[in-house]
């Protein structure tokens, strides 16, 4: 394996750690439900896709070839994760969720 394709492979693993890892400790430190909701959505989207960018790679070069499930996993990926944390924060205004002072923009009728 060249020495240039193993170094950009451990960049993006590096990288997708470190993402999901600050990812993680701001879902666990954030106050309320809608600063929540950015550090796992922030974390999936690049932290994910930067380890499914790695293994693309790496696969990609074993096989000779695109590798097209780590492809269609990191498509997948990028298309729900915005859905996904738009839908919880549309249940959360409809159950009416307080948020903490620290938010900017609270949801309406607080």
């Amino acid at each position: 394996m060249p020495l240039l394709l193993e170094l950009m492979i451990t960049f993006f693993l590096v990288a997708g750690a470190i993402v999901a890892l600050i990812g993680s400790i701001g879902l666990a430190r954030l106050k309320d439900v809608y600063m929540r909701l950015h550090g796992p959505t922030k974390a999936s989207t690049l932290g994910v896709g930067c380890i499914l960018l790695a293994s693309l790679l790496y696969f990609s070069f074993l096989k000779g070839g695109l590798s097209v499930q780590e492809a269609l996993v990191t498509l997948f990926l990028f298309v729900t994760a915005p859905v996904s944390a738009h839908m919880m924060a549309k249940a959360a205004l409809h159950r009416k969720l307080k948020c903490s002072p620290r938010t900017r923009k609270g949801p309406p009728d607080q």
